[in-house]
């Protein structure tokens, strides 16, 4: 009988032991490696969809405070820091109150003279390379439909992606004075142009604020299905887009 209790008790201790280390290397990964994402608004349409889950590369920019969990880090600026490519799609907390975590792609780089005119994204005078393609076509919730311009855009640097213009380049912040991004800030925009609240509407985003490269899209649900209501998972989820690069 004792030696049964004793058994339990070491078993018990086995399994309190092991939960602890499991706790400890999430942790560890999710602070300094990949954290979990999931994405509550259309800005990033078509590279990102309302419930899309992702992982974010932590490491790909070194680490600020905003980098540990509630942006707890003892520490000012960045170390083990590295620069962000042009069109990065990135993570980070949202100035002036740095209290939300945004993601946006990055098209300005520190220096950079950035301008939107009648819809067109201009870098340094120059407008960027941009290539009509097919509209996307849906119907809203009475049958009618509704068609949304959409192009390939190209930045200098060769980083092609789709965005959307649901105001047809007539919205409002599809023309622009000229943002000038100071050193260590960057130029972040939204992908879906017009429905974006973005560097064009509150500034620029400092190098401290990054967080991380959005990677790869791990999971991805259209919403019709609550976590409740686990007989319309399956319906609810977008197989075709798991463990999409975010390019």
């Amino acid at each position: 009988m004792a030696k049964d209790k004793k058994q339990n008790t070491g078993g018990t201790f086995e399994t309190v032991r092991t939960i602890i280390y499991a706790l400890l290397i999430a942790g560890v990964v999710r602070t300094f490696l990949f954290q979990p994402f999931n994405i509550p608004s259309g800005s990033m349409i078509p590279t990102l969809l309302v419930g899309d889950y992702l992982f974010v590369s932590k490491f790909s920019y070194g680490y600020s405070r905003y980098a540990f969990p509630f942006g707890m880090g003892f520490f000012s600026g960045r170390i083990f820091g590295s620069e962000p490519d042009r069109g990065d799609v990135a993570v980070f907390r949202h100035p002036p109150t740095n209290r939300d975590d945004f993601i946006k792609r990055l098209v300005g780089m520190p220096g950079d003279r950035i301008q939107v005119i009648n819809g067109h994204l201009h870098i340094n005078g120059d407008p960027v390379t941009r290539r009509r393609i097919e509209d996307h076509v849906s119907r809203d919730f009475q049958g009618s439909v509704r068609r949304v311009p959409q192009f390939e855009e190209t930045l200098p640097n060769g980083r092609t992606y789709v965005v959307r213009e649901g105001q047809s380049d007539r919205g409002p912040a599809d023309n622009t004075g000229e943002f000038v991004v100071p050193p260590g800030n960057y130029f972040a925009m939204g992908d879906n142009r017009d429905d974006s609240n973005d560097s064009r509407s509150w500034g620029f985003v400092p190098r401290e604020n990054l967080i991380g490269r959005a990677e790869i899209i791990f999971f991805s649900t259209d919403g019709s299905a609550g976590w409740l209501e686990p007989w319309g998972w399956i319906q609810a989820t977008r197989f075709n887009r798991i463990l999409d690069s975010i390019d």
